[in-house]
């Protein structure tokens, strides 16, 4: 008993040397303010940089500015997450179990797959967790902090929206159909009003579907009848002036003119198109009646008073915006008899989306619920908008604010260490 005793006490003093040699190996390594960055981090962080360039065959410096460069990596970090608490940006376990499923989702595994994958890399899942909680909380404090910092005018997007539209433009080609309504040589007043009324009559029988080529061949005095009229792809800055000016923004299948040129009349098709980018987006005109159930209002009762409405409307005892700007809950469009106005239906909740998705114009919807409360329905009407315009404008925008967010998120990390206390202890 004795001897086992001893060895037990030997036992524990040995690993308690043990477990005092880890603490120590674990120091200091830089005061950041009111925080520290540790000497484990720092070697993490080398060897995790190590680990990336072998595996991409990537040369590195020497170990002595490698670690400079982590340190510094670590004090930005570091300040980024003191400012996150004095901010009380926190991201909640559900949070980031979310972020982690869409990161999974991005790169078509599972949770569980991706578990698998980072022990196989030497990665603890309870690590990699963490690791993505603070880059979200990152991500927050500098959102929060440079957006305010970021100003973008009018004319810088009106600017860039100009510069991709010449870029658009030296990449955009047409292939067009052209059919010349000519004049004879030293056309008389006559002769003009009477090549002019040739070709409206060519257009009107363009717009009623003739064909465009059959038309071109018997009709046409450019040099391209035989073909019915093809020019073949042109792009837009080797065209005609004449013609690119009158092509450009129009789709395909379009018609253009009649042109007055020298020569005649100019008219063109626009048999197809390469090289441009095109946005329409679907939208609906609609009008609804909402009412939200309460303590007095019961879910039954508020779908069945809806379902009464439809009845009286459809049998022209009642108007709809009659009964919208008596009953309807919803301030926004009670006033108007109901009427939302055009817009884009993903902008709606899903239930009102999938509603408006089931009716052609006119139609009503049978009671819908969705997070609001009980709607009544009626589509009026659909149309698609071309969106190309405020989709460049929008990426005008965005592009213009990544720049400056960029150089703001540097400024802003800058200003925020030149401010701080920053001590590096001795290695």
């Amino acid at each position: 008993m004795k001897f086992l005793f001893k060895v037990l006490v030997v036992s524990s003093i040995l690993s308690m040397s043990v477990a005092a040699q880890e603490v120590l190996l674990d120091r200091v390594a830089v005061i950041v303010d009111q925080g520290v960055v540790l000497e484990s981090e720092v070697t993490a962080l080398v060897a995790d940089v190590k680990r990336n360039a072998e595996a991409s065959n990537q040369s590195l410096p020497s170990d002595r500015a490698l670690r400079t460069q982590a340190i510094e990596r670590l004090i930005v970090k570091n300040l980024q997450l003191q400012m996150a608490e004095k901010m009380g940006i926190q991201i909640s376990d559900p949070q980031l179990e979310q972020t982690i499923g869409n990161i999974a989702g991005s790169q078509n595994v599972t949770i569980d797959e991706m578990r698998r994958e980072l022990a196989l890399e030497g990665i603890a899942y309870e690590d990699y967790r963490e690791d993505v909680r603070e880059e979200i909380i990152i991500g927050e404090v500098r959102r929060a902090n440079v957006r305010r910092r970021v100003y973008i005018t009018e004319q810088e997007i009106s600017t860039l929206v100009d510069l991709i539209d010449q870029q658009g433009a030296e990449q955009a080609e047409y292939r067009l159909g052209h059919i010349l309504i000519g004049f004879p040589p030293s056309p008389t007043d006559e002769d003009i009003t009477a090549a002019r009324e040739r070709a409206d009559k060519v257009l009107d029988l363009l717009n009623n579907g003739s064909d465009f080529a059959r038309i071109a061949i018997a009709s046409s005095s450019g040099n391209e009848a035989l073909e019915g009229g093809d020019m073949g792809w042109r792009n837009i800055n080797a065209m005609p002036t004449l013609f690119a000016e009158a092509v450009q923004s129009k789709t395909k299948d379009e018609l253009v003119g009649p042109i007055r040129s020298g020569a005649g009349f100019h008219i063109l098709k626009v048999l197809d198109t390469r090289g441009i980018e095109r946005i329409t987006v679907e939208e609906v005109n609609s009008r609804h009646i909402l009412v939200s159930p309460s303590i007095i209002l019961s879910e039954e009762k508020a779908e069945q008073m809806l379902a009464e409405f439809r009845v009286q409307i459809e049998n022209g005892e009642a108007e709809f915006a009659d009964l919208a700007k008596e009953h309807s809950e919803d301030p926004g469009s009670s006033l108007r008899g109901g009427e939302l106005g055009w817009t884009d239906p993903n902008n709606y909740v899903p239930a009102f989306k999938d509603a408006l998705a089931q009716l052609e114009p006119g139609e009503f919807s049978d009671p819908v619920r969705s997070v609001h409360g009980w709607h009544l329905i009626q589509l009026i009407d659909r149309r698609v908008d071309d969106a190309t315009d405020k989709r460049k404008a929008d990426k005008a925008y965005q592009l213009i604010y990544n720049r400056k967010f960029a150089e703001e998120t540097e400024n802003w990390l800058r200003e925020m260490r030149d401010a701080a206390y920053i001590e590096v202890l001795d290695s």
